[in-house]
């Protein structure tokens, strides 16, 4: 997936420790009882139903904690203020909870599916993953369901982020969403003229030509999802109803349109350093981009804007998942419920640059939290703009099971991957 950042801004506003309770074990099963249950789901992650209802063996209770927590992270989601002494909620949660977090950032997707199958899935309690890795883990048993009544902010996460289907399902949840963001269409406002209202400016090659060698993409196998997205507009006769769910001849499609596009790419990018300095100096004038990048351009000078085009855009949402096997159970349940208070929600939310899946953070965001000044970041971020999150098609893990009556005829991520190699080289 992508290589994710830490955006280092310094904040002023010290961590308000909001409880995240959990009592003791005197109902069963508890925590620890149900981390070593059997995962409830370990087939192929079929589509989710409405009708399905969670297993019966989840906990009702989180007992005590055990002491601590070993966590995969994304670099900038587990943050103790030795970056940026203001940005610490690691600590109180350590005071909190008497849990130790012990931490191993992770830069990819793949690198975090790995990771969490070490020992046999026992050597890491939990992880920090993105939608491009969460149905793969639970399509192997790797991550366990969980109940939501033990998040005790879990109704103030936003409606759209409670039940997806990068990590929800037939019902069952596999983890607690933690913040999100759009892929944008980003281009400099004195070169590209007109403003680009369509995915055309990259993928067609008469609305391309002026900007060709000038192109930006995201490096990733992924980022076949957004041809796909934009196939599904303009070549209806493919079918597509999901651009992550594709079958043999939608793939193809996909991956030509990619390698047609492959000598336009100036540059691909995976660091968000390496495309801000692209578009500063001229060197990428358009293309794929998140909102911090955005931001922090204009911040800058640089005369850059971005759009939702008029064929959506693809994003990406991440989660909190608990392994199958965690042998810290009740740690990571109250962690996961520590993640999602509005507190905690501000403070990540800026230092990383995403929109949170709790929008009461906007309560603290918008009343000009941190040093950066970063005013109505939740405007910004688009936190509570459901228009923009409706465009988004969010990352998921790309199986073999289309997740509908089409069945076992999709193409895997195994396969993006080797494709994606192809069209780069």
């Amino acid at each position: 997936m992508m290589t994710r950042r830490t955006t280092a801004v310094a904040a002023v506003v010290a961590l308000l420790a909001t409880a995240c309770t959990g009592g003791g074990a005197t109902t069963a099963p508890s925590a620890s009882e149900a981390a070593s249950a059997t995962p409830s789901a370990p087939g192929s992650a079929p589509a989710e139903s409405a009708s399905a209802a969670p297993s019966s063996n989840l906990p009702t209770s989180i007992g005590p904690g055990e002491g601590q927590l070993n966590l995969i992270i994304w670099p900038g989601y587990a943050e103790d203020g030795s970056n940026v002494k203001e940005y610490d909620w690691v600590n109180p949660f350590e005071k909190k909870t008497g849990c130790q977090v012990n931490l191993k950032p992770a830069n990819t997707s793949d690198e975090m599916v790995t990771l969490m199958r070490q020992g046999g899935g026992t050597v890491y309690d939990g992880v920090s993953a993105s939608g491009d890795a969460t149905n793969r883990l639970i399509a192997n048993g790797d991550v366990a369901e969980i109940n939501p009544a033990l998040i005790p902010d879990w109704n103030d996460i936003a409606p759209f982020l409670q039940s997806p289907p990068h990590n929800t399902v037939n019902g069952k949840h596999y983890g607690v969403s933690h913040g999100w963001g759009g892929n944008l269409l980003m281009y400099r406002t004195d070169i590209v003229k007109p403003a680009p209202t369509s995915w055309d400016v990259v993928f067609d090659p008469v609305a391309s030509k002026p900007y060709q060698g000038r192109i930006t993409a995201y490096d990733s196998p992924i980022y076949i999802a957004d041809a796909a997205l934009y196939l599904k507009a303009h070549n209806p006769e493919l079918g597509i109803t999901d651009p992550y769910e594709l079958t043999q001849p939608q793939f193809d499609a996909a991956v030509n349109l990619l390698k047609q596009q492959r000598p336009w790419v100036g540059k691909y990018w995976s660091l968000y350093t390496d495309e801000i300095d692209n578009f500063t100096n001229g060197t990428t004038v358009v293309g794929t981009t998140w909102p911090y990048q955005v931001n922090t351009l204009k911040a800058s000078g640089v005369a850059v804007d971005a759009v939702v085009p008029s064929e959506g855009m693809t994003g990406w949402a991440d989660t909190w998942m608990m392994s199958a096997k965690a042998k810290n159970p009740n740690c990571m349940y109250l962690w996961m419920g520590w993640m999602v208070t509005k507190e905690v929600q501000a403070q990540v939310a800026e230092y990383f640059g995403e929109a949170p899946a709790n929008p009461k953070a906007c309560e603290i965001l918008d009343k000009g939290y941190g040093s950066y000044g970063v005013k109505d970041f939740c405007t910004l971020y688009r936190v509570t703009d459901q228009s923009f999150y409706n465009a988004i098609s969010f990352w998921k893990t790309p199986l073999q099971d289309c997740g509908d009556s089409r069945g076992q005829t999709c193409v895997d991520y195994s396969i993006w991957t080797q494709k994606w190699t192809e069209i780069k080289s």
